[in-house]
């Protein structure tokens, strides 16, 4: 004859506790059950994935300056070249490009909280970013046209084939961002833009902007 205690009794008969934790072949969860707390909190992945591209892009340019560095000490064949005016104007332009494009950001924000919510928000700010981006590509041909006639080309000697590689390098990865602008344009247009979109091209039009800024500064110093 078995005995059964009153403790034992409540702990058969009770329910089995509900598993709050992570492992196991059961879905990871949060502990707290708070799972649409965790994706309202998460980042976009666009958010992420422009961050990792912004530094891969800086370890990139990191290289060449120590390329640039290493290479000018290591001969006696270093000859620095006329840099061409025209790039101090390509510097307003692109750095006037990324205030319009954070003024656009800005109304585009008040716009989506203000009572036109429905309204078609006016793109100009957007447009000027474009063309004055495409200027600026623009001019960084000049540029080079203008080495040439001088008789400056890419193997002339080792300052000239920096100077064209790190504005070349940079003219890519600008007009990567200028088919970023025109992705924006389109997405107005249809009335689809999203915040999280705007933030992510706004982010790396900027960061192209701070990157060549100093880009001239290195030019200017060392080539």
């Amino acid at each position: 004859m078995s005995v059964v205690t009153e403790s034992a009794r409540h702990t058969v008969v009770g329910p089995a506790p509900a598993h709050v934790g992570n492992g196991g072949r059961r879905n990871i969860v949060p502990g707290n059950g708070r799972l649409r707390t965790l994706q309202r909190n998460s980042p976009p992945p666009g958010s992420s994935a422009i961050w990792v591209g912004i530094a891969a892009i800086t370890m990139m340019f990191a290289a060449f300056t120590s390329a640039l560095v290493v290479r000018q000490g290591s001969g006696p064949d270093w000859q620095h070249i006329a840099i061409p005016r025209v790039l101090f104007l390509n510097t307003l332009l692109l750095v006037a490009s990324s205030v319009s494009l954070e003024v656009f950001r800005r109304k585009f924000s008040a716009h989506r909280m203000g009572p036109e919510a429905e309204m078609r928000l006016n793109p100009r700010w957007l447009y000027a970013s474009l063309v004055m981006g495409m200027l600026f590509v623009a001019g960084q041909y000049a540029a080079w046209l203008q080495l040439r006639r001088e008789g400056v080309y890419v193997a002339s000697n080792p300052s000239s084939s920096f100077f064209y590689v790190l504005t070349a390098a940079h003219a890519v990865h600008v007009i990567g961002g200028l088919g970023g602008l025109l992705y924006l344009i389109y997405l107005l247009r249809s009335q689809v833009l999203r915040r999280t979109t705007l933030d992510v091209a706004a982010t790396y039009w900027h960061f192209m902007g701070a990157l060549w800024v100093y880009l001239l500064a290195l030019i200017c110093v060392k080539l």
